[in-house]
């Protein structure tokens, strides 16, 4: 998957997912699609995540952010904060993802801030803020993950993509 080298997670969460041999950064990353986007985390917790994407290389024809980048942005920040809640016996799946794009931007780097709006034992509900480098709101989304408990050869597939 992505590389993600300076993403902060809480100490008590690294130890529990090296206890698995899991590699955390890589495992809770943007992947493939989000690593060509220029997706970068650059914090996680159950409480916060946060990542930067560049506009450049995710425009439509008009030369504005496109809709979909936002989507992924939002789409990759939720997924990991449903990750981080629902912790290393869970798999997060997202069942709903809504998008209002409120302003066009051209050039630079958007930021999204996903919190949680709901921390449950079955589903997770983050609120993505993506906004531009002077501050002002570029789209708001919400995400829910349904969190499914990890399933015999669940294992194999988490590894495998650390």
């Amino acid at each position: 998957m992505g590389e993600q080298q300076h993403v902060k997670f809480p100490q008590e969460v690294i130890d529990e997912y090296a206890s698995l041999g899991v590699d955390l950064p890589a495992l809770f990353s943007a992947g493939h699609l989000g690593t060509r986007m220029g997706v970068q985390i650059s914090e996680a917790s159950a409480d916060r995540v946060v990542g930067t994407m560049p506009v450049e290389g995710n425009t439509q024809p008009y030369g504005l952010l496109h809709g979909g980048a936002s989507a992924v942005l939002a789409e990759t920040l939720g997924s990991v904060g449903s990750m981080l809640h629902g912790g290393s016996s869970k798999i997060a799946v997202g069942v709903d993802l809504n998008c209002t794009h409120h302003r066009g931007v051209r050039s630079g780097l958007v930021t999204g801030v996903a919190t949680p709006v709901h921390q449950g034992r079955s589903t997770a509900t983050y609120e993505i803020v993506i906004t531009d480098e002077n501050g002002k709101r570029v789209c708001t989304a919400r995400l829910t993950c349904l969190l499914r408990d990890v399933k015999p050869g669940d294992e194999e597939f988490i590894r495998a993509a650390s």
